[in-house]
């Protein structure tokens, strides 16, 4: 069975409208004809399958026009995308993972890079920080779907969209049927669904649940594409379509696309990010930077951002509400003000009626809403939208008559009937039920207020003022009492619905973060983090009477509302103080610049036809980067000129992408330094592009040259270029395979024969694999290593004045001390140091690993340290830092200091990454 990428699209919501579906069902024979059911028959709004685990038993997965069908039963998949190739501890996947769980996804979208496992042709590797098997297994024991997507290209701001660099030096034609991309491509895909089919939700060995096909327009290369992970043995639904990940303007953007998308009949037709990490060492695209968290809803620290609460509250909506699993066209609703869009969707199970407003204008509308029972008027800020609900059943025969405020969850604890209804801080939530007999309204907190006239129950309340607000309505049509919540954004994510496995509810606020919720006799235990004494609050199954916090007993009260509180809240992290980095040393680190240097090891560079996309200059050799291996990081070039004398300058034309840099120097003697120029448009700043740089020489130095006796040694032209990643972009214009580093050179005055040599890496790290170095000398001698012997270099204080053209080194010592119950974000950020202007590139390693390049001056100033390569206690963590510098900044960084980007008591465990040193 596959889908399409509009299947796909509109799958991963809630309403499939004018799908055409092709192929068979998994497990069962689901047809494709719109709302039948595995035996043919209408599949009713229901219960949804029981969460995911690896339980050994065969599974049924299809799907109709409205949802995916698991074991008959609808699922309305809320996948959010993490990147395990940019996390690269894998200790912090599973709480990435119990923060997506616990933020309301069910899915977890995990596309696999090809070029962060693969060690060369036909070789990849998958341990460590690559281990596929280790992630879905815990995918699975924290009780997630996967949809597995690995490509072969995968886009996501990856060099080369994915596709390992050594490819364009192959002469294949990436993505498409070339025979000769085939075998390297069928390989990988080979190699990664051999671990993904030990993982099939099918075969009950995981929770892979979809797999998701590269997007192509070539047919031809799809179908061979379905063909070979046919024949891998993958049987689950295959998809088509990729995650796109959209910058995002906050709350309201976000809320925005997700429910305009919505009212379209999906409810995730794109993937969202949940986390993107970091394109650590040289992971990122060209123009991408290190930072690849725009629009997700965890930032590189794993700290919520503002995207966070819409996922929290739809997510929660779709895994606690089935009647959203079946929703169709309604009759149409219209608002009093033309710039106010409404949509109305119903389900024709349950009656339950939806109204996506949206506003795309630049202002504040209020307006009312014609063919709806909704009787206030209603207010969408400008830019957002907003979600409300009729006709949803609140227990017995209480029915929501409508809410201005957009529900969360639904649900039955204990003695109680809990519905949660959250909305913007400021905005005042009005909640109307229908009533078959008096209810008894009680407010709980002093901001709420009540009336009750003509069978229908009026409740307003003030989001945001005082937190949580809490309503008990006895009577009213049922026998159970009912509590109505009402939350602002900030509030709602400190609200946690959980089922337990017996298919019991129950809710929990006050604490930062829940990782894990269970019932054990009358007890409710309780695991995750706290930032604050906001307490902990229970509203658990009959019978329960006390909480577990983190192995630890709580003292009971009774709340209002019936709950079950702590006499003493858990409380926060104590306070945390982060070292100082002092103790620097510095070295410089271009040795290559001086003429004496032996270059005898290095590549000579005499080739006369390129496999890339530029064209090879008349009467040059090939210089291009990646015809000679050199992929990743700086590259190094020296040229031997034979009968230079005259020369006035000389021109050096280059490739790279944005924040380019090349360095020449002459016999030693600085000529000067050129950056890539920004971009004509945004498109040109996301793929490699040419430069010329011209240097004309000082009179000292052509003097020199004029001099030279023609029997000495001869003139060495040296240049360092810093190209930046790939193009993500591989199409048949071989975008990707634009020439990076030098292109050629050209001299006036002179014309002086060159005999060209290059230099890039120095093999690949076996541990933090192919992407972590590039060819600077101190790479290449292990300077960024821990146990490198620093003894002999010069004591220094940052921040550094002295201007330089070249490459410095910097390294120190430090250790961090945190309590092993608290969970600490650690950043480090580089700030301005004075009033020098630092246009310098800085290169990070920690403990070897290379977390990213700051561009002097611009973003990003904070880079997350991802705990396990940051250790912690009495552990020595190594800094080093790669300066690249022109002549006229200063050759050192500014002020460097560790920063906290969040602490929390509570946390997991994490077990330090390997980071093999000297």
């Amino acid at each position: 069975m596959e889908l399409t990428r509009r299947t796909f699209s509109a799958l991963a919501g809630t309403t499939v409208l004018g799908l055409s579906l092709g192929g068979g069902s998994i497990g069962a024979a689901i047809p494709s004809d719109a709302g039948n059911g595995t035996d043919g028959t209408q599949v009713p709004t229901g219960p949804p399958p029981a969460p995911p685990t690896a339980d050994g038993h065969r599974h049924q997965v299809g799907f109709d026009r409205h949802s995916l069908l698991v074991d008959g039963r609808r699922l309305v998949l809320w996948p959010g995308e993490l990147h395990p190739f940019r996390l690269p501890s894998p200790s912090l996947w599973r709480d990435v993972l119990q923060r997506m769980r616990a933020h309301g996804y069910n899915a977890v979208s995990v596309p696999v890079a090809w070029n962060h496992h693969s060690f060369g042709p036909g070789r990849h590797d998958f341990t460590g920080v690559r281990d596929l098997d280790l992630f879905l297994r815990t995918a699975a024991e924290e009780r997630l779907y996967v949809v597995l997507r690995p490509g072969p290209w995968l886009g996501a701001d990856l060099d080369t969209g994915g596709l390992p660099a050594w490819l364009a030096a192959t002469g294949c034609r990436a993505r498409s049927t070339d025979p000769a991309y085939l075998r390297h491509a069928d390989a990988w895909l080979a190699d990664v669904d051999a671990v993904a089919a030990r993982h099939l939700y099918t075969h009950g060995g995981g929770t892979v649940l979809l797999y998701q096909l590269e997007e192509t327009p070539d047919r031809a290369y799809r179908d061979h594409l379905r063909r070979r992970v046919r024949a891998d043995g993958i049987d689950v639904p295959l998809v088509t379509g990729y995650a796109e990940r959209r910058p995002s303007g906050g709350a309201a953007d976000e809320r925005l696309r997700r429910l305009g998308r919505f009212a379209e009949g999906a409810a995730l037709p794109n993937v969202s990010l949940a986390y993107g990490g970091s394109s650590w060492g040289w992971l990122a695209a060209a123009g991408a930077t290190a930072s690849h968290g725009a629009g997700a809803a965890l930032d590189g620290g794993r700290q919520p951002t503002d995207e966070l609460a819409v996922t929290h509250q739809l997510g929660h909506l779709l895994r606690h509400v089935p009647d959203f699993a079946r929703l169709e066209p309604a009759a149409r609703a219209r608002a009093s003000d033309e710039r106010l869009a409404v949509t109305h969707l119903a389900n024709p199970d349950t009656g339950l009626q939806v109204y996506v407003l949206r506003n795309d204008s630049g202002a504040a509308v209020t307006a009312s809403l014609s063919g709806t029972p909704v009787e206030p008027p209603v207010t969408v800020p400008a830019g957002d939208a907003r979600l409300l609900v009729a006709g949803m059943s609140l227990g017995g025969e209480r029915k929501l008559a409508y809410s201005t405020a957009q529900p969360m969850a639904l649900l039955s604890a204990g003695r109680w009937d809990i519905a949660v209804f959250t909305g913007r801080r400021g905005e005042t939530a009005h909640v109307a039920l229908d009533c078959p007999s008096r209810p008894k309204p009680t407010r709980l907190d002093p901001e709420a207020a009540w009336a009750y006239e003509r069978g229908r129950l009026h409740v307003t309340a003030p989001l945001g003022k005082g937190g949580l607000t809490r309503v008990r309505v006895r009577d009213g049509g049922s026998d159970r009492t009912l509590l109505l919540l009402f939350a602002d954004d900030a509030t709602s994510l400190r609200l946690w619905p959980c089922t337990t496995p017996s298919g019991g509810a129950f809710l929990v606020y006050g604490p930062t973060l829940l990782r894990s919720a269970s019932v054990h006799g009358d007890t409710v235990r309780l695991t995750g983090d706290t930032t604050d004494d906001l307490g902990v609050e229970v509203w658990g199954p009959h019978g329960t009477t006390g909480v577990e916090w983190n192995g630890s007993p709580l003292r009971p009260d009774r709340g209002l509302g019936g709950s079950i509180t702590a006499e003493r809240p858990p409380g926060g992290a104590p306070p945390m103080v982060l070292p100082a980095l002092t103790g620097w040393r510095r070295r410089t680190g271009d040795p290559e610049s001086a003429p004496e240097f032996d270059d005898s090891d290095w590549t000579v560079a005499d080739w006369r036809t390129s496999t890339g996309a530029t064209p090879v200059p008349d009467h040059q050799p090939v210089l291009f980067a990646d015809d000679y291996g050199c992929h990743t990081g700086d590259v190094w070039y020296r040229g031997r000129l034979a009968h230079p004398a005259g020369l006035e300058a000389l021109s050096l034309t280059w490739g790279a992408a944005a924040d380019g840099l090349l360095m020449a120097w002459l016999d030693g003697e600085p000529l000067g330094t050129h950056r890539m120029p920004d971009a004509d448009d945004p498109a040109a700043g996301r793929r490699t592009r040419t430069a010329t740089a011209r240097f004309a020489l000082p009179e000292r130095l052509r003097r020199r040259l004029r001099e030279r006796p023609a029997a000495g040694p001869a003139t060495v032209l040296s240049v360092l270029v810093r190209p930046m990643g790939h193009s993500a972009q591989v199409d048949a214009r071989g975008t990707h395979r634009a020439a990076r580093g030098l292109i050629g050179a050209f001299f006036e005055g002179a014309t002086p024969q060159v005999r060209w040599r290059l230099q890039g890496a120095a093999g690949t790290d076996p541990v933090r694999g192919p992407l972590n170095t590039g060819g600077l000398y101190g790479e290449r001698e292990g300077w960024h290593l821990p146990g490198y012997d620093d003894g002999g270099w010069q004591p220094v204080t940052l921040p550094r004045a002295e201007p330089r053209q070249g490459v410095t080194w910097y390294r120190t010592e430090f250790r961090l001390g945190v309590d092993p119950d608290v969970d600490a974000s650690v950043g480090l950020e580089f700030g301005d140091g004075g009033p020098a202007v630092r246009r310098h590139r800085v290169q990070i390693f920690l403990n070897g690993w290379n977390l990213g390049q700051y561009v002097g001056g611009g973003p990003p100033h904070t880079f997350a340290l991802p705990s396990g390569i940051l250790r912690t206690g009495a552990a020595v963590n190594t800094l080093a830092l790669a300066v690249l510098s022109d002549g006229d900044s200063p050759s050192g960084p500014g002020e460097v200091r560790l920063t906290l980007l969040g602490v929390a008591a509570g946390g997991l465990p994490v077990a330090p990454v390997d980071s093999p040193g000297r």
